[in-house]
């Protein structure tokens, strides 16, 4: 699209509106981050001696002492939401529908003080997503639950509030409304057409070419036609799966390498921009329900604030051209 023309895009999936405004965004050093990123010191950092202040719930220690470990999950000391051992109780509150905030609020934490998911090595790095599945399979047993997110705030402007990397597991009672939207849409994708609107997108991309920012075996980098965000990616794996928690080694090694290469691209071309990644996967009950599903992963710079208009009517306004963002992200 020209640089001199906005237009109002549709998301395939969930229906929702995005306004691509190239004009108001001007260059790509717009969305350099300003100061350099200063390290935490260590002396201050909670996570340092995390088995003596935390209880681990799970520690990864490769076969040796949990002194040595390298990835513990430990629950959130400041949660979200609580787990009682008693499923969550709906309730009213005059016209209002209430939910009790009972679930799982987990932190996943890696070793290293320094070192961000894109600068692990690609074996460190498969072994947090083994956790990240290990978990989800763990609390799947769990019948009060409808929804386990995963994600990873990577800088304050992307809600981290300390620097030690760490990733989030949020597990509650409900679907969420994003998620919700999702699933409907492909579920009404799916009933027209009977094919996975992930899949056909993908191969829309690939045919076209010009959002595609990586591929390898097993997974594909994409910067969405309907991107709500500057920048903003999806690492789809190519084998349609609505479950996360079902993928083989193998495929998470593909997934994980896609990703590993979007941040890294990120930090390079905008300059170490914070960003948040998360993984969309199918609600943990009635399985056979969502086999229209794709699950993936969504990486989103923080490169811009929502305004009145966004606030004020949910139409995101992006202005970078998803072409011209994937043009970017493509080159090393």
């Amino acid at each position: 699209m020209s640089n001199n023309y906005s237009e109002l895009r549709q998301d395939l999936v969930s229906g929702d509106w995005i306004l691509v405004a190239p004009k108001r965004g001007a260059k790509p050093h717009t969305f350099l981050r300003k100061k350099a990123r200063s390290p935490a010191p260590l002396k201050n950092c909670p996570f340092e001696n995390i088995l003596k202040t935390h209880k681990p719930i799970f520690v990864y220690n490769g076969g040796g002492k949990n002194d040595s470990w390298e990835v513990v999950i430990v629950e959130n000391k400041y949660p979200a939401v609580v787990h009682k051992n008693v499923c969550a109780k709906s309730f009213r509150h005059g016209i209002y529908s209430l939910v009790g905030g009972v679930g799982h609020h987990n932190l996943i934490v890696t070793r290293d003080h320094n070192r961000n998911f894109a600068a692990l090595t690609s074996l460190e790095a498969n072994q947090v997503f083994q956790v990240f599945r290990d978990r989800y399979l763990m609390l799947l047993n769990d019948s009060c639950l409808a929804y386990i997110l995963i994600f990873h705030n990577w800088g304050p402007d992307a809600g981290a509030t300390i620097y030690h990397p760490h990733y989030q597991l949020i597990a509650v009672p409900v679907v969420p409304p994003d998620v919700r939207h999702s699933l409907t849409g492909s579920s009404n994708y799916f009933k027209k057409y009977k094919h996975c609107v992930h899949c056909d997108m993908i191969k829309a991309e690939k045919k076209e070419g010009k959002r595609i920012v990586y591929e390898n075996r097993g997974a594909v980098i994409i910067a969405p036609f309907v991107s709500r965000e500057p920048f903003e990616l999806r690492i789809f794996p190519k084998k349609h799966s609505p479950y996360f928690e079902n993928i083989l080694d193998t495929e998470l090694e593909d997934v994980v390498s896609a990703l590993q290469l979007a941040l890294k691209r990120i930090e390079k071309k905008l300059g170490n921009s914070d960003y948040n990644f998360f993984i969309h996967t199918a609600p943990v009950k009635e399985k056979e329900k969502y086999r229209h599903y794709h699950w993936h992963i969504e990486v989103i710079p923080k490169t811009n604030i929502s305004a009145g208009f966004e606030l004020g009517t949910g139409i995101e306004i992006n202005v970078v051209d998803p072409d011209a963002a994937a043009r970017i992200l493509r080159t090393r």
